[in-house]
């Protein structure tokens, strides 16, 4: 039964909603509500960005799409930010757009567009009418990851969505979404199977009734990622998105990954493609006829994590050569893709790099959504500027000392180390991003206090590598369990468990495939367990109906 129905049903029988609950959920609502929450940061690390969108009048105002922080605008370009995705159901956005009719009219939609371990699903596609202050759930509840919105600029009315689907199931809302009335109802305009959606779709810039779209299936589980399929392709329609032809000429013959498309105003006939597929055929390609026929031009995908977790172009609205492709670094051409070069040349950026939005009036002008937060570069690059002020890290784990008057935080958090800061201060400021600390880089992820030495404290890179630091003389040591000679080697997840006995803080445990104990905070290590797991090989385990290369 429908939720609506359950509501309607309960009214007709004669029972409010309030009096529908149990006292112990009365209770609980009744303690909660004593409860006030106050932001202690951190901002001085950002967090992943998702997708940025720029009002196209109004330079100033930015909105900003975190992939674990809902959506976030300026309008005075970066000085100040107002959370304005707080209330939803979803607090992870996968892209944003402005009507560019009436940029008033933002839709988000929630999910990221992404496919690691960590990304958050979202609960369909959200409008505002009123630049973000209010907003309305308009369907595609069950899409989960949506990759990209366009508007049509001669109607509002018109909107495509391109729905990822579910990452790690099959069926849902996946493909590509059309609406002709601002978003009361949806049609599946492209559909390809349960298992593949459309992560990518384009207008092309001189006729919006030609859209050409990227389908990507794919498909995560515990042990393993198929980051592609015969359901991926590049599709083409010319009739506003009524029908399509699924396009092959010069593209790989093999099955594709994810692919990344992008148009430029500046040569209405280009289009750009970044192709996952294999060795022989994946890369960069572009068709001089609006998609019609393509070539490989260069070999090159991103890489890092891999292209599942990238795989973004943006084309330069004035210069149709140039083209950035986004990476742990980002990659530009000069060239329409022939030669790709990194335009990463200082260290005050942060790597892995999702959004990208290039000035119309200055191409130079680059604002860049990464892991850490938003960056802006005015000389292509060169030297960046950091935004301290987005409190959007992603944190997977949090644990709390016994320090007085205020106790301290310490978190591991996705692709920003290892934080440290304080949950107050006697400063009238509060808490403020000096007060916080990066004790250790890379990935964070378990942490623990020492209940009775707050000075000490656990934490760890991926992968297994735990460390023990002390405050007091900021001594970092390794202390990762190692196999002894003859025995296999440990297998270790990317996020391993560390646990304090209750009873004794000099007792620690860690676990890999088995559970290790030390009695003298990690000096030296016991196993206590033979291997607990299933000791499964997951290159010989069904996926989607099937054993995997």
């Amino acid at each position: 039964m429908a939720e609506k129905d359950v509501k309607k049903a309960k009214k007709q029988a004669g029972r409010t909603e309030e009096e529908e609950k149990s006292p112990a959920q009365k209770a609980m609502e009744k303690a909660v509500s004593g409860f006030v929450l106050r932001s202690i940061g951190p901002a001085l690390m950002g967090g992943r960005i998702a997708d940025i969108a720029v009002h196209p009048k109004k330079r100033s105002t930015w909105y900003v799409a975190a992939g674990s922080g809902g959506l976030w605008k300026t309008t005075n370009a970066g000085t100040t930010w107002e959370a304005i995705f707080e209330k939803e159901a979803s607090y992870s956005i996968g892209c944003v757009a402005i009507d560019p009719k009436n940029p008033e009219i933002i839709w988000a939609g929630t999910g990221e567009n992404v496919s690691g371990r960590h990304v958050a699903w979202g609960d369909g596609i959200y409008k505002s009418l009123d630049g973000g202050r209010t907003w309305e759930q308009k369907g595609l509840k069950t899409s989960e990851h949506i990759g990209k919105i366009l508007v049509d600029p001669r109607d509002s009315k018109t909107v495509f969505v391109a729905a990822e689907g579910a990452l790690w199931s099959a069926g849902g809302e996946r493909g590509l979404y059309k609406t002709m009335d601002g978003g009361e109802t949806w049609r599946a305009v492209l559909e390809i199977d349960a298992d593949t959606g459309v992560t990518s779709v384009v207008f092309a810039p001189d006729n919006p009734d030609v859209l050409i779209a990227a389908s990507y299936q794919r498909r995560r589980s515990v042990a393993a990622f198929i980051a592609g399929g015969p359901g991926s392709g590049i599709h083409k329609s010319i009739d506003g998105g009524e029908t399509w032809r699924k396009i092959s000429e010069g593209l790989p013959k093999g099955d594709m990954g994810k692919i990344g498309l992008a148009v430029t105003p500046a040569d209405p006939s280009l289009v750009y493609a970044t192709i996952e597929a294999d060795k022989e055929e994946r890369g960069f390609y572009r068709s001089a006829n609006q998609g019609e026929s393509w070539e490989r031009r260069n070999e090159y995908i991103s890489g890092g994590t891999g292209p599942h977790y990238y795989q973004e172009i943006e084309a330069s609205p004035t210069d149709p050569l140039r083209v950035y492709q986004m990476d742990v670094f980002v990659h530009v051409t000069r060239d329409g893709g022939k030669t790709f070069t990194n335009t990463e040349t200082g260290k005050e950026k942060h790597s892995d790099n999702h959004a990208l939005w290039i000035d119309p009036d200055d191409g130079d002008h680059l604002l860049v959504g990464t892991d850490a937060g938003l960056y802006e570069s005015f000389d292509e690059g060169v030297s960046w500027r950091h935004f301290p002020n987005l409190p959007i890290s992603q944190f997977y784990r949090v644990a709390l000392d016994n320090s007085l008057p205020f106790f301290n935080v310490l978190g591991g958090a996705q692709d920003l180390g290892t934080l440290f800061g304080p949950s107050r201060t006697l400063n009238r400021d509060g808490v403020r991003n000096q007060d916080w600390y990066v004790p250790l880089g890379a990935d964070g992820y378990h942490v623990a206090f020492d209940p009775v030495d707050p000075q000490t404290f656990y934490l760890e890179w991926q992968n297994g590598n735990v460390m023990r630091y002390d405050r007091r003389t900021m001594e970092l040591q390794d202390i990762k369990p190692q196999s002894a000679p003859g025995e296999p080697p440990e297998r270790w997840n990317w996020d391993t468990p560390i646990m304090i006995s209750p009873h004794n803080s000099a007792r620690v445990y860690v676990g890999s495939q088995r559970l290790w104990r030390s009695e003298d905070r990690g000096d030296s290590w016991t196993a206590i367990s033979g291997d607990l797991t299933r000791n499964l090989n997951r290159y010989e385990m069904k996926l989607q109906g099937r054993v995997w290369s």
